[in-house]
């Protein structure tokens, strides 16, 4: 037993290879640092000059902006048209026959053209309203159904006044 504490004491007096200051060696410290140093300028050199980049490209095409699309002239734009618009008109369909159609439409024509404008709008009233009360529901659902009404309500304002009037427009249809 005696020999155990000397080797105790010769172990103990040697340093551990690679367990200087804390252990870490002195070599490795300093070049880490100095990577680290400069990848963070590196870094940030790469960011600042990709964000310029990006704010040059969105000014460019700010700058660049396609122009907008004109809006499609306007029908009657360039002539000198009138609107008359229709009293409501409500009635009842031919079938089912207890279904209501409350139709609001208005007539455009040329200025000068109708001489007496309520009377043409009180005589299309009336024909609309005669009109409506030989259609069915099927008839005027859906696209289709309201385009073909838009079309025979046009062809009978303008039997009605021999050609003056351009287009009737419906402004509402309620179906109930």
């Amino acid at each position: 037993m005696a020999q155990t504490p000397k080797t105790t004491k010769a172990v103990a007096g040697k340093a551990a290879p690679g367990n200087g200051e804390g252990g870490k060696s002195p070599g490795l410290v300093i070049p880490l640092a100095v990577l680290t140093l400069l990848a963070a300028a590196l870094g940030g050199g790469v960011g600042i000059q990709l964000a310029s980049t990006v704010e040059k490209s969105v000014t460019e095409k700010a700058k660049e902006k396609p122009p907008e699309p004109e809006a499609p002239p306007l029908r009657y734009a360039d002539r000198d048209t009138l609107l008359e618009a229709l009293k409501p008109i409500v009635t009842n369909l031919a079938a089912p026959s207890q279904t209501l159609v409350r139709l609001e439409v208005s007539i455009i024509y040329k200025n000068g053209a109708l001489t007496n404008p309520q009377l043409a709008a009180a005589q299309i009233r009336e024909d609309v309203m005669g009109y409506l009360r030989t259609l069915s529901l099927s008839q005027i659902e859906g696209p289709s159904g309201l385009l073909h009404l838009r079309e025979d309500l046009n062809e009978r304002a303008r039997l009605r006044t021999e050609g003056q009037v351009d287009e009737v427009v419906i402004q509402t249809l309620v179906v109930q």
